[in-house]
């Protein structure tokens, strides 16, 4: 039985500067399913980074209503840049969410001890950030927001700061530990591989003001991870598609 975690209806943003009222976001309606993950594209500007901040209560919305399934529902963001203090260890990086919360308790030291050991940080934990590379101190930045046992993800272009080869295996890990751990995801990005090769949905936006163009709900016949699915002949097909909708021009 499908159940939605999160309904989106009607959201619109505007903004105020010197010219007078902008209209970043219009409109837009969207239902997301527990458990799957949700991949929004759509060119520069367009208000990706604004509709994740509004799902995390960072921005507010103008108009419009977001209803999650249940009022407790919790929400982690993960951005851009890994944020991780660099005098600070690893270990204590990734309790830094629980310690703004609170107390941390033993039950949560060891999840999150836990969580390093099975993505392979287990050595590193007492190590510092500048010891890391960028796909490592990634995986460091979701243990943190995984740390509080979010019922959502949000990300916010995760793999933007990292190489090819880098981004394409963190896909891997991250696509790994959001399943193995039963989350609900929303991730934005540029780039049409990454999305197509990890979402269960894509979410088309036109440009500002941003209203979803198309949606497409991503079946493979022999689905696998983020890299394999990459090899599956229906990739080539949700990516030409894609590409088509964005109007992308070199």
């Amino acid at each position: 039985m499908k159940t939605n975690i999160l309904e989106i209806t009607h959201l619109s943003k505007n903004y105020q500067d010197n010219d007078g009222e902008i209209e970043a976001i219009k409109d837009i309606n969207l239902t997301v399913e527990k458990g799957k993950f949700i991949v929004i594209v759509g060119p520069s500007g367009c208000g990706k980074s604004t509709l994740l901040s509004i799902l995390a209560n960072l921005d507010n919305k103008s108009s419009g209503n977001i209803k999650f399934s249940n009022d407790n529902i919790k929400v982690g963001y993960m951005l851009q840049k890994d944020s991780l203090f660099p005098w600070l260890s690893i270990l204590d990086n990734c309790l830094l969410g629980l310690k703004l919360k609170g107390k941390v308790t033993d039950e949560d030291k060891k999840y999150v001890i836990s969580l390093l050991d099975i993505y392979g940080l287990s050595d590193f934990k007492d190590k510092f950030p500048d010891s890391l590379s960028g796909g490592m101190r990634q995986r460091a930045a979701l243990i943190r927001t995984l740390a509080t046992k979010p019922d959502i993800l949000l990300l916010d272009e995760p793999f933007s700061a990292l190489d090819a080869m880098t981004r394409v295996m963190l896909a891997d890990d991250v696509y790994k530990m959001i399943k193995e751990l039963g989350k609900t995801a929303i991730m934005v990005t540029h780039d049409i591989g990454e999305a197509v090769s990890l979402a269960d949905k894509v979410i088309v936006l036109t440009g500002r003001p941003c209203i979803i163009k198309k949606v497409y709900d991503i079946n493979y016949k022999n689905r696998s991870t983020p890299f394999n699915n990459r090899k599956e002949k229906e990739f080539n097909y949700y990516y030409e598609m894609i590409w088509r909708d964005l109007d992308v021009k070199l």
